[in-house]
């Protein structure tokens, strides 16, 4: 059971998510695909993603990561596409948590606004189970963006 929350100055501000915001991957692809971008993995997605794939660390850096900073990002094919999509997700159950926390990211929460540009690319957005503001301000808390 995950540890109770501890009250911030978030809990106290208003949000225009504070009725919750609907969202359920659609796996589609949108935003795997396209624009090149950056997956951040933490030591922990690293591991996962080896173990799900029956290799070592070594290898998966090797085959499909590059460093950055002090972590690992997932390489990108020519047209910037992750390296593990193709019609789907291959490593969908152990994404890293960034994957796991789209559409949930800062950027795309700042506004009202900025949360329907979002949903401009991602079918997702609106559909499925209703995420509370509580649930949103718990992803915002361990998503690394």
């Amino acid at each position: 059971m995950p540890e109770p929350r501890k009250c911030s100055i978030s809990d106290r501000i208003a949000y225009f998510f504070d009725s919750g915001l609907r969202f359920s991957c659609q796996q589609c692809g949108q935003c795997c695909t396209g624009e090149p971008g950056t997956i951040y993995l933490s030591g922990k997605d690293t591991q996962n993603i080896a173990d799900f794939l029956h290799i070592s660390i070594q290898d998966l850096i090797r085959q499909a990561l590059y460093p950055l900073k002090d972590c690992f990002s997932i390489r990108e094919d020519r047209n910037g596409a992750c390296l593990f999509y193709d019609q789907g997700c291959s490593i969908y159950p152990v994404r890293p948590a960034q994957c796991r926390s789209f559409p949930f990211w800062v950027q795309a929460l700042r506004s009202s606004y900025a949360w329907k540009q979002t949903a401009r690319s991602c079918p997702g957005i609106g559909r499925g189970r209703l995420y509370t503001r509580e649930d949103i301000l718990d992803i915002l808390e361990w998503s690394p963006l």
